[in-house]
């Protein structure tokens, strides 16, 4: 596929090693510019580009970066795209978000409240860059570590969890992006490394 990373830390450059090494076509964009991501380029073969540039012809985006940046993206570019919401909402780096803070929206919605015409899937915000980036397995592997994926499309979302399974993690339906509360921060399944029958006895665990 071609796939658009939207920032370059933690997440999104785990992301673009491991996506780059199953042989997509990925573009990475940050909000310091392409000429910040030449190493990243150099080290994967990912192109490194503007926002506009990760988004534009991409069959996927990934969004990882601070919450409180989301909304500068311009959102008309994400228009039908299946847009994968990597990111986690934590209060002392993003601010008083009210909505958030009071849990009457889950993140994820929030971000496609932001994206209007984006196909928003929640999914790889659970687990930590380095078990990413180290701990995929093959299908059946008794150690296999499963990531919840939550959206609202049954389509896109069998897109991502499709590329979960090719990372090497098992893939749990999650639900709704309303439903997706149950893997953000101070839930059961957050970075907790659960197989496929943990995640979901953690998602149904959790409490508001």
């Amino acid at each position: 596929m071609k796939i658009g990373i939207i920032g370059s830390g933690h997440i999104g450059g785990t992301l673009t090693r491991r996506l780059r090494a199953l042989g997509h076509d990925v573009t990475v964009a940050n909000s310091r510019g392409p000429a910040s991501l030449t190493e990243l380029a150099e080290e994967t073969g990912a192109t490194a580009g503007t926002v506009e540039q990760a988004v534009d012809h991409a069959d996927l985006v990934v969004i990882a970066i601070p919450l409180l940046a989301l909304p500068a993206l311009p959102a008309e570019l994400f228009e039908g795209k299946v847009v994968v919401d990597a990111d986690n909402y934590y209060p002392q780096r993003d601010g008083d978000i009210a909505e958030l803070l009071d849990r009457s929206l889950s993140s994820s919605r929030w971000t496609a409240e932001h994206l209007k015409g984006a196909r928003v899937v929640k999914a790889f915000n659970n687990i930590q860059a380095q078990h990413l980036l180290e701990n995929g397995r093959p299908a059946g592997s008794a150690d296999r570590i499963a990531l919840p994926v939550a959206g609202d499309e049954a389509d896109a979302k069998r897109i991502v969890m499709e590329l979960v399974d090719a990372l090497g993690f098992d893939s749990v339906d999650a639900g709704t992006l309303d439903e997706s509360w149950r893997q953000q921060p101070d839930t059961p399944v957050y970075g907790t490394d659960l197989d496929a029958a943990g995640v979901r006895q953690g998602l149904a665990a959790a409490r508001p």
